[in-house]
C-alpha cells in the first residue's frame, strides 16, 4: 500500500541522529529566510507554513519537541464553548474551522471525535446550555466550518436515565445532559509531526538547540546564536527573518534585546490527573463549570483525564509542578460531578502544563483571553504568542506572513490548509485495510489499529521492522506500546533522550501507575543501539530519569507551588546538565 510519495516524504522527514548532525552543520553555515525558535505546535507549525512557501526555514528548540506547553494540554481540539458563552464568536469560529480541518484531512490519524456530556442540574440550563450548544454546531456548519467538520455529529438532548446509561458513575440526583462532540488529538505526537512535515520540506530542524543571544551587523539583525546543549558547540546562524514562538518562555527571549518587545506573556498552570479506564464508568467525556475553571473528564484510550486547575505560575516555566492541593482539588471537582468519591490512590500519573495567555487589564488569568498576537519589535524580529493548541495553524501563519512581507512581495501565501501532514495521506484506506496489513505482518487487528492510530500511513514502516524483528512486536513493561515504537522514536522522530521517549513520544510517564520505571532499561537499552549510548550513557539515562519520577512524586506531595517547584528542581535534567558538561 505504500505509494511512492508518502514514502518520499516519511524519508525525507525523518529525523534521525544523522539529520540532526546535518541540519546542526546547515545552521553555521547557510542563511535562512526564516528561523523559528520554539519546537511547540506553533513553532513546529510556523517551520511548516514557511518550508511549504519555498523559504529556506530552520527550527530550533532548546529542549525537546513539545517539551512544555504542547505536550501537557488537555489533549483536545476544540472551539472551547466557554469563549461561545463571553461571546468570542470569533474566536470559537476560528477554533472549529481547524477542529475540522485536522479532523477531517490535516491529521485524521492524530484527531478524533469525542463525546461530551453537558450535565444539567435544572430546567433553565436545559433552555441556557441547549440554545449555546446549538449555536456551537450551528457555527460550526453555517460560517464555514461544516465543509470540513470532520464527521462530527450533531448535539444531542439526553434525559436523566438517557445521560446515566451513557454514564453510569455521573451523579445520579442530575436532571438530564447534552451530549455534543468535539475532538482528541495526542498533543506531543501533532507536534512530532509537523516538525517532521516541515522537515520534509527541506527545513532544518534541530532540538536540544537553545537560542542564547541575537545576533546583529551595524544595529541590523541578522540571526541568532544557539548552543548545542549536547556538545556545548556555539553556533552563529544567519537568518533574514527570526520568529520566536517560544509560549511561556517569550518574556525570556524578550529579556536579549536591547528595548521591549510589546507582547507580555502571562503564565497560567493547568493540571491534569490521568486515572486508569476501570476507576470511571462511562462511554463519554464531561464538561462542567466549577467554581475557579472549566472540569473536564475525558476518556482517554484506556484511561481517564481529568482537568483543569488555572493558576497563576511565576517560577521556572521548564518544571510546571503540581501539587497536593492541585490534585485534591481535581478529585473533589471530579467526586462532586460524579456519583462517587475518587481517590488520590487511583491517580496513575498527573502532569502540569502553562498556557501563555496574553496579558491583559484583570489579573485574574482565568479572564485573560486566549487570542493570539504577532509583534514586530525591530525589523525582521516577530514574536508571536496566546492562543491554544487547536489554532496553532492560524498562528504560525499570521507569524510567516509578517515575516513574508520583511522578505519581499514574491513569498506566496500560505496554503497549509491544504497540506496532510506526514502520515494523513490515504488514512482512511490503510484503516479500510487493517485486517490485511494484519495478516500480511502476523501480528493482531488490534496492534494495527493502535499503529495507524498513531503514525497514520507510516505504520507499516514500523510493521517491517517488527517483520524483521519480532521481538520489537512485544509490549514494552506490559503496556500498549511495542518496542519497535522506541526504537523508530529514535531513528525517526527526534528523540535524544529515555525521557524524550517515555515522556512524549510514548506517554508512559503518565499512564502507568509505575510511571514509566519498569520500561526504563528496556528503553534505554533500544534507544540506545540506535543513538550509540555505551553501557555508562545507558545507566545515566535510566538514572536521571527515575530521578526524575521521584522527584515529580515528591512535588505532587507538598502542600503549595514554592515546595512543589523545590521538590521539583532535585532533579537533575541531562539538558542542563550538558550546558556545563557535555554527556558523550
Amino acid at each position: 500500500m505504500r505509494t511512492p510519495a508518502s514514502w518520499t516524504r516519511s524519508q525525507a522527514g525523518r529525523l534521525s541522529p544523522e539529520r540532526r548532525r546535518a541540519d546542526l552543520e546547515r545552521l553555521g553555515k547557510e542563511e535562512f529566510d526564516v528561523l523559528v525558535v520554539g519546537g511547540g505546535a506553533t513553532g513546529a507549525g510556523a517551520a511548516v507554513d514557511a518550508a511549504s512557501r519555498g523559504l529556506k526555514t530552520a527550527l530550533v528548540e532548546a529542549r525537546d519537541l513539545a517539551s512544555g506547553t504542547s505536550s501537557r494540554s488537555s489533549k483536545l481540539v476544540h472551539g472551547g464553548l466557554r469563549y461561545l458563552e463571553q461571546l468570542e464568536l470569533g474566536l470559537v469560529h476560528e477554533a472549529l474551522t481547524e477542529r475540522g480541518l485536522l479532523a477531517g484531512s490535516l491529521a485524521p490519524h492524530l484527531v478524533r471525535p469525542v463525546p461530551f456530556l453537558l450535565p444539567l442540574k435544572g430546567i433553565w440550563e436545559r433552555a441556557y446550555y441547549g440554545a449555546g450548544v446549538a449555536a456551537y454546531d450551528v457555527l460550526a456548519t453555517a460560517l464555514g466550518a461544516g465543509r470540513s467538520r470532520g464527521g462530527l455529529p450533531w448535539h444531542r438532548h439526553l434525559s436523566r436515565a438517557g445521560a446515566l446509561r451513557a454514564f453510569p458513575d455521573l451523579d445520579p440526583h442530575i436532571k438530564g445532559a447534552i451530549r455534543y462532540f468535539d475532538a482528541q488529538v495526542d498533543d506531543a505526537r501533532l507536534v512530532v509531526a509537523l516538525a517532521r512535515t516541515a522537515a520534509s520540506l527541506g527545513a532544518a530542524v534541530a532540538t536540544s538547540a537553545q537560542t542564547v543571544g541575537f545576533t546583529r551587523d551595524g544595529g541590523r539583525l541578522t540571526g541568532v546564536e544557539v548552543l548545542d546543549v549536547e556538545s556545548g558547540v556555539k553556533r552563529n546562524v544567519k537568518a533574514r527573518t527570526v520568529v520566536c514562538a517560544a509560549g511561556v518562555w517569550s518574556d525570556e527571549l524578550a529579556r536579549m534585546l536591547p528595548e521591549r518587545s510589546g507582547m507580555a506573556v502571562k503564565a497560567s498552570k493547568g493540571v491534569h490527573l490521568v486515572l486508569p479506564g476501570s476507576a470511571i464508568r462511562g462511554s463519554a467525556g464531561i464538561i462542567s463549570r466549577t467554581k475557579w475553571s472549566v472540569l473536564f473528564i475525558i476518556p482517554w484510550d484506556r484511561h481517564w483525564l481529568i482537568g483543569t486547575t488555572d493558576t497563576e505560575w511565576s517560577l521556572d516555566p521548564a518544571h510546571p509542578a503540581a501539587s497536593a492541593s492541585d490534585v485534591a482539588y481535581l478529585l473533589q471537582q471530579a467526586s462532586d460531578v460524579l456519583g462517587r468519591r475518587l481517590d488520590v490512590s487511583q491517580v496513575e500519573g498527573v502532569y502540569a502544563g502553562l498556557r501563555p495567555l496574553l496579558r491583559g487589564e484583570t489579573e485574574e488569568t482565568s479572564k485573560l483571553s486566549r487570542e493570539h498576537a504577532v509583534v514586530e519589535p525591530e525589523p525582521g524580529l516577530f514574536f508571536v504568542a496566546g492562543g491554544k493548541l487547536t489554532t496553532y495553524r492560524i498562528m504560525a501563519k499570521d507569524a510567516i506572513d509578517a515575516a513574508a512581507a520583511r522578505i519581499g512581495p514574491d513569498v506566496p501565501a500560505s496554503g497549509t490548509h491544504l497540506l496532510p501532514l506526514l502520515g494523513a495521506d490515504a488514512f482512511e484506506v490503510y484503516w479500510a485495510a487493517r485486517e490485511k496489513l494484519a495478516k500480511r505482518s502476523k501480528v493482531s487487528v488490534r496492534v494495527v489499529e493502535h499503529l495507524l492510530r498513531r503514525y497514520g500511513n507510516l505504520a507499516p514502516q514500523l510493521l517491517r521492522m517488527i517483520t524483521e524483528q519480532p521481538q520489537l512486536g512485544r509490549p514494552i513493561a506490559e503496556s500498549d506500546y511495542l518496542r519497535a515504537e522506541v526504537v523508530y522514536a529514535a531513528r525517526y522522530e527526534g528523540a535524544l533522550h529515555l525521557d524524550d521517549l517515555l515522556t512524549r513520544r510514548l506517554r508512559l510517564s503518565i499512564e502507568s501507575f509505575d510511571r514509566g520505571t519498569r520500561a526504563a532499561m528496556d528503553a534505554a537499552s533500544l534507544a540506545g543501539a540506535v543513538l550509540g549510548w555505551e553501557e555508562p550513557r545507558r545507566a545515566l539515562e535510566v538514572e536521571t530519569y527515575l530521578h526524575r519520577v521521584d522527584a515529580e512524586r515528591r512535588s505532587q506531595q507538598q502542600p503549595d507551588d514554592d515546595a512543589a517547584e523545590t521538590a521539583r528542581l532535585a532533579a537533575v535534567e541531562l539538558r542542563r546538565l550538558a550546558r556545563f558538561r557535555p554527556i558523550g
